[in-house]
């Protein structure tokens, strides 16, 4: 089975940790609980607005939080 995306994320362990339910982020962000699903299972990539609504809720970076592969190692000379 593919992934509907290439952005993978740590969203589901940021969000445990922080001790909020798919429910309860959602709410928090104003969409709805299976957003959040396809958001943790990567079926779904939120907009930039939402990615960065979701890391000031859960206190993390993007970058902390999602994932895109490089396509080459001279893509992260940082």
């Amino acid at each position: 089975m593919s992934k509907s995306t290439s952005v993978t994320n740590s969203v589901k362990v940021h969000r445990v940790v922080a001790g909020l339910t798919q429910e309860q982020l959602a709410e928090k962000l104003g969409v709805s609980r299976q957003t959040i699903v396809a958001i943790e299972k990567e079926k779904y990539s939120p907009s930039l607005e939402y990615a960065f609504k979701i890391a000031r809720v859960l206190g993390k970076s993007i970058e902390e939080l999602f994932h895109y592969p490089s396509e080459s190692k001279e893509d992260s000379h940082e």
